[in-house]
């Protein structure tokens, strides 16, 4: 799944407002009858699969889109030359059938499918991707995972360039209708997963010079994945059918799939427990208090996965532009307190930002490790807490000597500043503002410096973050394949998802050089150079945890999902069991 910027929201339940009395058949009903009303009371016949898609889809233009449920409609519509494998998330063959590599690893040669073909008709052809990944590089695109084709030879050139007159082709190119060649900067082990990532899905060039930035949104919209665009009712729903002219479409067993919207983690589950939602994909759609409780049903399954809980610091901002300051607030953070009281369900706080599980690689440790480790060791409960109490203290001390250089003794001076995430209906929203709530009293605590809550929208915390108009905001992030530079290249200093302000040419250096480095083993030390560089010296973000993931389905009526460390699950292998 891209990596993208994680919306914050993912039995007898507890109502909107957080409290633990269990949700009784009145209140049921009153969802049910709420649901109805809110389709428009419009009696039309149910999907065959029906997701929780968390908060309303900003755009379903592959390669504009940032959130997570964005996301997971693009998925379905449109496909690029390979696919993700339900069962692990590997990259498998999409509308490009086969592949070759040449000996130095630095050229692919695709063969497209015979059978691919767009919703409406028309052939996919080498051309149509030649023309979209061009298109997907243009600054005037938008797209803030261009950096995906920075691996493409002159990718990153045509990215960042303000002149582009002078500049080589990009790394790709049509040799005949069927085959396409791609040339690359350096063997990159993870291309054939970026070439499954939404923003390197082919979109029809015939349709988008037609219709501009509204492509998306003039009917019929032409797709090439395993669905088409039946209807987007903002508010409502958005409603998937079948695309009979998909190259695998005798595989795809959902004919029409409803992805509804909503911030309300216990409207959420209660529309799954009333049959009218059949998945939840995101855990944020889950209140929290009910995690311990849901642990039993085999409908709600915890599953590791590749993502970070973090904090950004923007760095352009005083007093955040000075890294002791930074450095500081990361010291009296206890995240041992954040997990154990808020998140609860098993996460793991976070030394680095790379999340175990990345072959060959392992995180650095970042700030406040003695803390992690005391609390690690084992042994006796009583002399264990006492160690990480000790340790908490020490890192509190260096913290206020670090403020006090940076001319902020106690607190003194330092102007209060925000602390934005984005609210909603219970789960993430909720579970967003209690971590912000203990930082704010940690910081209060240990440093003297004042910390106020920013609540706001979905949409506004976008934007806002992608304007820096924010001091401190929670971010996270979920990888896309299994290489730590899915997570390190986001805060290379031109990276549209580093949103932070922070500029290092010295990582961008190693991670370069780590790029263009065969040796495994090489090429681990220079990420994690750059990772220590990232989350222990300069430290633009905060670690927090590393995630645990929840989804909520019934194995006994539907198969093909699976618990993947990328949290992808194509609908085209989902499917109703007799």
């Amino acid at each position: 799944m891209l990596p993208l910027e994680q919306p914050a929201f993912k039995t007898d339940l507890a109502p909107d407002s957080g409290g633990g009395r269990p949700v009784g058949r009145l209140c049921f009903i009153v969802l049910s009858l709420a649901f109805l009303a809110f389709a428009g009371c419009r009696p039309e016949p149910r999907a065959d699969f029906v997701i929780h898609n968390g908060p309303e889809v900003e755009t379903i233009d592959p390669q504009v889109l940032t959130g997570q449920g964005d996301g997971r409609v693009a998925a379905a519509l449109f496909e690029g030359l390979t696919r993700f494998d339900p069962k692990d998330g590997h990259a498998i063959p999409g509308l490009a059938e086969s592949w070759e590599l040449s000996p130095d690893r630095r050229h692919y040669t695709f063969h497209l499918r015979t059978n691919g073909v767009w919703s409406t008709g028309q052939p996919i052809t080498a051309e149509d991707f030649v023309w979209s990944w061009n298109h997907a590089v243009l600054p005037e695109t938008g797209a803030d995972y261009a950096g995906f084709f920075f691996y493409v030879l002159h990718g990153q050139e045509w990215v960042t360039a303000t002149n582009r007159s002078q500049l080589p082709p990009l790394g790709i190119r049509a040799s005949n209708p069927l085959t396409v060649e791609v040339d690359l900067e350096t063997p990159t082990p993870f291309f054939l997963e970026l070439c499954a990532m939404r923003v390197m899905s082919v979109v029809p060039r015939f349709w988008v010079e037609r219709h501009g930035d509204q492509w998306i949104r003039t009917d019929p919209v032409p797709c090439s994945g395993a669905y088409q665009l039946e209807y987007w009712r903002p508010n409502d729903r958005i409603r998937l059918r079948k695309n009979p002219r998909y190259w695998d479409a005798d595989h795809v067993q959902l004919n029409v799939v409803d992805m509804l919207p909503g911030d309300s983690a216990s409207t959420a589950v209660n529309l799954f427990l009333t049959g009218a939602v059949d998945f939840i994909a995101d855990k944020n759609s889950i209140p929290t208090e009910l995690y311990d409780r849901l642990a039993d049903d085999t409908r709600f399954r915890r599953f590791p996965y590749l993502g970070n809980y973090f904090i950004r610091f923007n760095t352009t901002r005083p007093p955040f532009q000075d890294p002791r300051v930074r450095r500081a607030i990361a010291l009296v953070i206890d995240k041992r307190r954040l997990v154990e009281r808020i998140t609860r369900l098993g996460e793991t706080p976070a030394s680095g930002l790379v999340p175990p599980g990345v072959p060959d690689y392992s995180a650095p440790f970042g700030v406040g490790q003695n803390a992690l480790d005391a609390w690690k060791k084992g042994g006796n409960p009583d002399e264990q807490e006492k160690a990480y109490s000790a340790a908490l203290e020490t890192n509190a001390v260096e913290a206020r000597e670090l403020l006090r250089q940076a001319g902020y003794p106690g607190g003194k001076g330092f102007r209060p500043f925000s602390y934005m995430f984005n609210a909603g209906g219970g789960g993430g929203g909720r579970m967003h503002e209690q971590i912000g709530v203990e930082i704010q009293s940690m910081l209060k605590e240990k440093l003297g410096i004042q910390m106020e809550l920013r609540p706001v929208e979905w949409k506004t915390y976008l934007s806002d973050m992608s304007r820096l108009n924010y001091d401190m905001i929670r971010g996270s992030w979920i990888g896309d394949y299994a290489d730590p530079t899915t997570f390190l290249d986001c805060f290379t200093s031109d990276n549209g998802n580093n949103r932070t302000g922070w500029r290092n040419p010295t990582y961008d250096g190693w991670v370069a050089k780590a790029a263009a480095t065969p040796d495994v083993e090489t090429r681990r030390k220079l990420l994690r150079q750059a990772e220590s560089l990232l989350v222990a010296e300069e430290m633009p973000i905060i670690p927090i945890y590393y995630y645990n993931g929840m989804m909520a389905f019934d194995p006994k009526k539907f198969g093909g999902i699976y618990p993947t460390l990328t949290d992808e699950h194509p609908l085209a292998a989902i499917f109703r069991k007799p």
